[in-house]
């Protein structure tokens, strides 16, 4: 019997994969190449179900004879492979962004005679439209949870941008550009202490209790669907952190940032001239622990952040904090800097690497911002997070139409840095 590929990413099957499978049968024995998320996650957003169920959906089609994991978005590895006599693809590929790899596919199937047939796309069907649907129904705690873990796992590196209230929530969830082809947006979301407090217009000093700042995590968690990171400053006791990791695992976040300083709680770019001062690894470690005793599941993740490099301590001090971290059941670590060039950042993760840890690093390029996500995922970051970027934006524009108004005694010059009634009546639409 003839052998046939079909790829798909399978997240969310309609009539148009069936059409694709009924046609493909027609031709033979049907290999389907589910794509792993780790190739879904190269040019857009990670599914929605993870691999595993979606093989075992497509596996229970009629008309599947087998299941493989296709790993790239290359097919020509998967065909070297199988070597099928027929690929069949729907034909709206002969254009755009994947031109070029069904040329491919084309030359590489010539090699052992076999032949491409591409059916009709079946119209009436839009993916995006699907997802955007999915969207507007909202996610569950539990699976919002697991995302960071399986982004960590299936991208390059993965990228988080701040929120600090519902309206900046929405635009960590729904901005996005489509470069060659490749539509790149944020992965999850930082729940910043620093920009929490700034827009209730309190110091970053921890004086914004918990209660306060659930309200803002709630109002976010209502109109997202990616993973929010939590900054949890300190950490504060031992017993208090076992609470916080009990209500935000409840709540569906999805990793709490803890850092190693003791005190009055002093923003970090402060450094030394903060008066702050490092906590004992000892002392440290046994609040990681702590943490991960009170842990429900094992999908939350806990984040030890290492102040030395801001305190001065030194890359010793670093690296003998991360194995300790580590050992105490860090499911990451946060290296953190106040230099102007990521030198000292890139340092650290070649010494890190030595570590041979799966444990992911994370990095907070807000002073050494002219460093690329390509630099650090290069030097082995796994997590890149823009911890102020909209807050410290929106404000000046806010002061510069304040300004306007009192100097022109009316609001007409302020209209150029305002968007218009209509798009800020239109913004929210019913439901979110």
């Amino acid at each position: 019997m003839k052998t046939v590929y079909v790829a798909m990413s399978a997240d969310i099957i309609h009539p148009g994969h069936l059409n694709i499978i009924k046609e493909a049968a027609k031709l033979g024995r049907v290999i389907v190449g589910v794509l792993t998320d780790e190739a879904i996650a190269s040019y857009k957003r990670l599914p929605y179900l993870n691999f595993e169920q979606r093989k075992l959906i497509v596996e229970n089609l009629i008309s599947v004879d087998e299941v493989v994991p296709q790993e790239t978005l290359d097919y020509i590895p998967n065909i070297r492979k199988y070597k099928p006599d027929y690929v069949v693809h729907g034909d709206d590929w002969k254009t755009g962004v994947q031109a070029k790899v069904r040329q491919r596919v084309i030359e590489t199937l010539a090699e052992w005679g076999g032949k491409l047939v591409e059916p009709q796309y079946t119209p009436g069907v839009s993916s995006t439209q699907l997802n955007a649907a999915i969207q507007e129904i909202g996610t569950t705690p539990e699976i919002r949870m697991k995302r960071l873990m399986r982004l960590i796992n299936s991208k390059k590196i993965v990228r988080i941008l701040e929120a600090h209230n519902g309206l900046t929530g929405l635009i960590c969830e729904k901005a996005s550009v489509d470069i060659n082809g490749t539509k790149k947006e944020f992965d999850g979301i930082w729940l910043s202490s620093l920009t929490d407090s700034t827009a209730k217009g309190k110091p970053d000093i921890e004086y914004v209790d918990i209660t306060s700042r659930m309200s803002t995590v709630n109002n976010i968690l209502e109109v997202t669907t990616k993973p929010i990171i939590y900054d949890g400053d300190s950490g504060g006791l031992p017993e208090h952190f076992v609470f916080m990791v009990r209500t935000l695992e409840r709540l569906g976040v999805s990793a709490v940032i803890i850092e190693d300083k003791i005190g009055l709680k002093k923003n970090s770019l402060f450094g030394t001239s903060g008066g702050q001062s490092q906590d004992s690894i000892e002392n440290f470690a046994a609040k990681i622990k702590a943490g991960k005793r009170a842990c429900v599941t094992e999908d939350f993740m806990i984040i030890a952040r290492i102040e030395s490099l801001i305190l001065k301590a030194g890359l010793d001090n670093a690296i003998e904090r991360a194995k300790a971290y580590i050992d105490a059941g860090a499911d990451g670590i946060m290296i953190h800097s106040k230099g102007k060039t990521p030198d000292e950042i890139f340092e650290f993760c070649r010494r890190y690497e030595k570590l041979q840890t799966a444990i992911p690093l994370v990095a907070v390029p807000s002073t050494y911002s002219y460093v690329t996500e390509d630099e650090l995922a290069q030097a082995g970051v796994k997590v890149v997070v823009y911890a102020n970027q909209l807050l410290r934006s929106a404000y000046p524009a806010m002061v510069k139409t304040a300004q306007s108004i009192l100097e022109n005694g009316r609001a007409l010059e302020a209209e150029k840095f305002c968007m218009s009634i209509k798009e800020i009546i239109t913004l929210i639409p019913d439901g979110v």
